[in-house]
């Protein structure tokens, strides 16, 4: 306001100068002057409005500036506020990841005593079953070690066998023991059942005959090992003999009558074949 009244005050001063000058002019140039004051004026009106324009727009632009400063301040404030909030959720995510490593951790470390239990139950699996199979072992060994047989000649009755006109296996069908079942009634035949040291003995009984001798040979696979044989032509024979023998698993070993020869059996049980394992080799 104070401006304003200055320029006004500095432009009346110059139309009195201008006024009294123009006394000493000539008419004609008169009109020049007036309309020259005019323009002057009109322009010192224009610059009073720009003056004033000028500072209203000050004003503006100071409003801004202080709404500016006001919304920055407020910016500001909301940024600290921001940034305290994004470390503290950043010291959360810190402690979350920290306490996640650490399940992690327990959880890898439980799973590497899981794993070590697992081994340790296979092992023991392991060592079980290995167990078993030792137990089943040492049981067929024992049961295998449990050889052993005896039987006569008729299951019943009484009678002679024989006489015939080639060798002919014997028949053993009365058995009174066949631990580890190595004999077989039906054949007559003993099956080794493991590789070992086995003794075998048999006795014969016949009637005394001019024709007809009492004897019989001890056979291992096929081939004669020892006789029992007796020939006379009254009373009764009884020969005998025995054998240990060296036998392979599966050999087969039988007693084979002589051919012409009789033999007798009857409820007493007087012809017999027996054997057994001694040991194993």
């Amino acid at each position: 306001m104070m401006l304003r009244m200055e320029v006004t005050m500095l432009f009346s001063l110059l139309l009195l100068i201008c006024f009294l000058s123009t006394a000493q002019l000539q008419p004609n140039a008169k009109n020049e002057v007036i309309s020259h004051l005019r323009q002057t004026e009109s322009q010192a009106a224009d610059a009073v409005n720009l003056s004033d324009n000028q500072q209203t727009c000050a004003q503006d632009i100071n409003a801004v500036l202080r709404e500016m400063s006001a919304s920055l301040a407020g910016l500001k404030v909301g940024m600290e506020y921001l940034q305290r909030d994004n470390e503290a959720k950043t010291k959360e995510l810190d402690l979350i990841k920290q306490q996640y490593q650490e399940q992690v951790t327990k959880v890898r470390r439980l799973e590497q005593q899981n794993q070590a239990q697992i081994e340790e139950l296979i092992s023991v699996k392991a060592r079980t079953n290995n167990t078993e199979n030792q137990v089943k072992v040492l049981k067929r060994e024992r049961e295998v070690k449990q050889v052993a047989f005896s039987a006569s000649l008729l299951a019943s009755g009484s009678g002679h066998t024989g006489p015939f006109n080639t060798q002919t296996p014997l028949v053993f069908r009365h058995v009174v023991a066949n631990i580890g079942n190595a004999y077989n009634p039906n054949t007559g035949f003993f099956i080794a059942p493991v590789r070992g040291a086995y003794h075998f003995e048999f006795h014969l009984y016949g009637g005394g005959h001019a024709s007809h001798p009492t004897g019989a040979v001890l056979v291992r696979n096929g081939n004669p090992i020892f006789i029992a044989y007796e020939h006379q032509a009254s009373y009764s024979v009884n020969p005998s003999n025995g054998a240990t023998l060296l036998l392979e698993t599966g050999d087969v070993v039988f007693l084979r009558q002589w051919q012409n020869s009789r033999i007798f059996d009857d409820g007493n049980h007087y012809t017999t074949f027996s054997g057994h394992l001694l040991f194993t080799v």
